[in-house]
C-alpha cells in the first residue's frame, strides 16, 4: 500500500534534508506505529502520505514514494485523499459542519451523493463511532474524545483504504485515550484498513495490538521492529522515547526481558521470579513535607455559563513552593478553574485571596505579574513571527532594558531546548516546538505562580525531561506550579499533590500514588491505573501503592534532583 524507496525530502526553507534515504514498505491491512523525537521527521513523513507535501509545503525530493499505486509527486491532495484519510492532532481545525451530522456528511455532500444514501452512511458511521446521540450538536461543544470520534467518522465515511492518525492521544485524558485506541483497533478489525499512527505515548498505544513500530531519528529509520523486539532493546531511551514504566521496573529489578514472548501486556508479566525481584526492590518511601504558607486561596468558587454551573463550590489552597497536578476527565472544569484564577472569566460567587489579600478586583494584567498561564492551545498565545521576538515580548512590554532582555531570553531558550531555533520563524516549528515557545514566553517573566495546561502534550521524552527539569528548578527557587495534565507519569514523578476534579467539584486532594491506586478515583476522573501499579498488583506485592511510591522516589533520587 505504501512504499518508500531511497526517499529523501528537503523543505525549500531548510538547509538540510528532513527525510534521508527512507526505505519502507507497508502492506495492506498492517497497523504501524511511527515514533521519533521532536524533529525526527515523522510528521514530515505523514505529510508526504496525505499530499500536504509537496502540494502545500514545498520542497525537493529524490527517490520514490508510491501510495496505493499512485506516485505522490504526481497526485493532488484530492487524489491522495481518496486513498489516505487523515485524523489531525487538533480536531477543532478539521471541523467544517455546523452539526456533527453535517460534519460527518461533508465529503459525501461534495461528491453530490443522494440524500437517502448520505443519511444511511452518516447513521452507519455514527453508530460505529458511538455518536448517534450527538448528531444534532455542534462539534465544538463536545468533549475531546467525542470530537476525535466526529473527525474519525468524517474520515471513515469515505472508506479510504489507508488511515493516518497524527498524535490521536495528545489532548485526551488517559481513559478517553485508552477508549480511542480501542475504537481505532475495533474499526481496524472490522474494516481492515491499513493504519499508520504517529504518536509519542508508546505505552498507551500498546493497549491494542500493533504489527510494527518504525522508529525515526534525524530523518532516518533507526528501527523497524515488532513492539516486543523494540521493548527488549535500548533504542527507545537512546532516541528520546519513553519506555513503559513497567519495563523500566523489570529492568531495574534485574528481570531478563528475553524470557517473555510478549512484553506489550503487563497483565501477562507474572511469575514468582518477578514477584520476588519486585519485593526486593521495594524500599521505604520518603514523604515530601507539605508546605504551610498559603499563596492562593479559593473559597466557595462557583461559576457557570448561563444557568448551568461548571464550577461548583470549590475550596482550594495552593501553598508557596508546591508542585501540584490538577486532573480530571475532559470537560471536568479544569481550564475553567484556571480562567477564573487568571481573571479571564469574571468571578460570579466566592472569593480569591492572594497571600491573604483579595484578588478579585485586580485586572488580568495585574494578575499576570503574579500568575503566569500557559494555554493548552499554544497558537492562541503566539503573536510574533520570530521565536526570539515572541519570548522577548513580555519583557519588552514591561520596559526591561535590552541587555536584561537578551540575557533572560537566551537563558530561557536554552533550557526550553529552543536556543538553536532562536532566529527561526514560528510557522516553521512543529506543534511540540510551538508549545515550548509559548511556555518560554511566560517563564521568562518569572511569575510566582505558574499554571500550565498540558505542558508536556506532544513532547518527546527528551524534551519532556528537559522541560520538567526546568520547571523543577523554578519550583526549587520558590515558584509554585500548578499543572493541568492527563499525563500520569508527570503526576507520579513530578508532583507531590494531586487535585481531582469531577463535574466542577473537587473529589480528592491526595498524593498522586494514592489517587492512581484508587479504582474509584481512577474511574471517576477518567484516569487509568498505571502499568507499574498493575505489575505490582498482578505479582501480589502486598502494598502495591507503596511499591509505586518507592519506585518513583528511587527513580527521582537516581537521577539526582531532576
Amino acid at each position: 500500500m505504501i512504499e518508500f524507496r531511497d526517499f529523501t525530502f528537503q523543505y525549500d526553507s531548510q538547509a538540510e534534508p528532513t527525510l534521508k534515504q527512507i526505505n519502507l514498505t507497508i502492506k495492506q491491512g498492517e497497523k504501524i506505529l511511527l515514533m521519533g523525537s521532536s524533529g525526527s521527521g515523522k510528521s514530515t513523513l505523514g505529510k508526504c502520505l496525505n499530499g500536504i507535501i509537496p502540494q502545500n509545503e514545498k520542497g525537493t525530493f529524490s527517490g520514490s514514494l508510491t501510495i496505493n499505486g499512485k506516485n505522490f509527486s504526481e497526485s493532488s491532495i484530492y487524489d491522495l485523499s481518496l486513498d489516505v484519510g487523515t485524523v489531525l492532532q487538533d480536531t477543532d481545525s478539521q471541523f467544517v459542519g455546523l452539526t456533527v451530522a453535517e460534519d460527518i456528511a461533508f465529503s459525501l455532500e461534495n461528491e453530490m451523493i443522494e440524500q437517502p444514501a448520505m443519511q444511511k452512511a452518516v447513521d452507519y458511521w455514527a453508530q460505529k463511532t458511538d455518536l448517534m446521540t450527538h448528531l444534532r450538536k455542534r462539534p465544538q461543544d463536545l468533549s475531546g474524545g467525542q470530537k476525535q470520534r466526529v473527525t474519525m467518522a468524517g474520515v471513515l465515511i469515505d472508506e479510504t483504504p489507508i488511515l493516518l492518525f497524527d498524535e490521536p492521544l495528545a489532548n485526551l485524558d488517559p481513559q478517553t485515550g485508552y477508549e480511542a485506541i480501542q475504537m481505532i483497533h475495533q474499526l481496524y478489525q472490522t474494516q481492515q484498513f491499513t493504519t499508520v499512527i504517529i504518536e509519542h505515548r508508546l505505552e498507551e498505544v500498546l493497549a491494542a495490538p500493533i504489527d510494527r513500530i518504525i522508529l525515526l531519528d534525524e530523518g532516518q529509520i533507526i528501527a523497524d521492529l515488532t513492539p516486543t523486539e523494540l521493548l527488549r532493546s535500548d533504542l527507545l531511551a537512546k532516541h528520546g522515547i519513553r519506555e513503559p514504566l513497567y519495563i523500566t521496573a523489570l529492568k531495574r529489578a534485574g528481570i531478563s526481558l528475553t524470557d517473555f514472548a510478549d512484553l506489550t501486556d503487563v497483565d501477562q508479566l507474572v511469575s514468582p521470579e518477578i514477584a520476588a525481584a519486585l519485593a526486593h526492590t521495594h524500599s521505604q518511601f520518603r514523604q515530601t513535607p507539605s508546605q504551610q504558607v498559603p499563596l492562593l486561596v479559593l473559597r466557595n468558587i462557583t461559576f457557570g455559563f448561563g444557568t448551568e454551573p461548571v464550577i461548583k463550590g470549590v475550596d482550594l489552597t495552593l501553598y508557596q513552593g508546591e508542585m501540584v497536578s490538577l486532573v480530571g476527565h475532559n470537560g471536568a472544569g479544569k481550564s475553567t478553574l484556571s480562567n477564573l484564577i487568571t481573571g479571564f472569566y469574571p468571578l460570579q460567587e466566592g472569593q480569591l485571596l492572594w497571600q491573604g489579600q483579595v484578588l478579585t478586583d485586580e485586572s488580568i494584567k495585574e494578575r499576570a505579574d503574579k500568575i503566569g498561564y500557559v494555554l493548552q492551545n499554544s497558537n492562541q498565545m503566539l503573536s510574533k513571527n520570530m521565536i526570539y521576538e515572541e519570548v522577548a515580548l513580555g519583557l519588552v512590554n514591561r520596559g526591561a532594558v535590552p541587555e536584561v532582555i537578551e540575557e533572560k531570553v537566551i537563558e530561557t531558550l536554552k533550557v526550553c531546548g529552543l536556543y538553536e531555533f532562536r532566529n527561526w520563524p514560528i510557522s516553521a516549528l512543529s506543534h511540540g516546538q510551538k508549545r515550548r515557545v509559548a511556555i518560554a514566553a511566560i517563564l521568562v517573566l518569572e511569575p510566582q505562580l505558574l499554571i500550565l495546561d498540558e505542558p508536556t502534550a506532544g513532547q518527546d521524552y527528551y524534551h519532556y525531561n528537559e522541560m520538567m527539569t526546568f520547571l523543577r528548578q523554578l519550583n526549587q527557587q520558590g515558584i509554585t506550579i500548578l499543572m493541568i495534565t492527563h499525563d500520569m507519569h508527570l503526576m507520579l514523578e513530578h508532583t507531590q499533590r494531586t487535585i481531582v476534579l469531577k463535574d466542577g467539584q473537587i473529589i480528592a486532594d491526595e498524593a498522586p500514588t494514592s489517587v492512581l491506586s484508587s479504582s474509584e478515583l481512577v474511574t471517576s476522573a477518567s484516569l487509568r491505573e498505571t502499568s507499574l501499579y498493575r505489575l505490582a498488583k498482578k505479582n501480589q506485592i502486598a502494598d502495591a501503592t507503596g511499591y509505586v511510591s518507592a519506585f518513583i522516589q528511587h527513580e527521582e533520587d537516581s537521577h539526582g534532583s531532576k
